[in-house]
């Protein structure tokens, strides 16, 4: 990956790459089925992150090869509009 100076700082991603998703929500279960579903066959890790001090929330990182920008970004969309992720970087 490198940053491209006519691009405004954008990077220049070569594809198929590993990439990773960050879902925090109130219920990790809840979050692991959701990955399971958005994943479906497509191979992928995943692993139980953090949890808020006060243990309202938890978060899972996601990783798994990606074909496309337009491949990364329907994930990302995927996870952003489930209704039991409250975030995703």
């Amino acid at each position: 990956m490198t940053l491209d100076a006519n691009t405004k700082n954008r990077p220049d991603i070569s594809y198929p790459t590993s990439w990773g998703f960050k879902l925090i929500g109130r219920d990790k279960e809840a979050l692991l089925k959701c990955i399971k579903e958005v994943m479906g066959e497509k191979d992928h890790h995943c692993a139980l992150g953090n949890r808020s001090k006060t243990g309202k929330y938890h978060s899972y990182n996601a990783r798994c090869e990606v074909e496309s920008e337009a491949e990364r970004n329907r994930i990302f969309k995927y996870f952003q509009d489930h209704d039991d992720v409250e975030m995703v970087l």
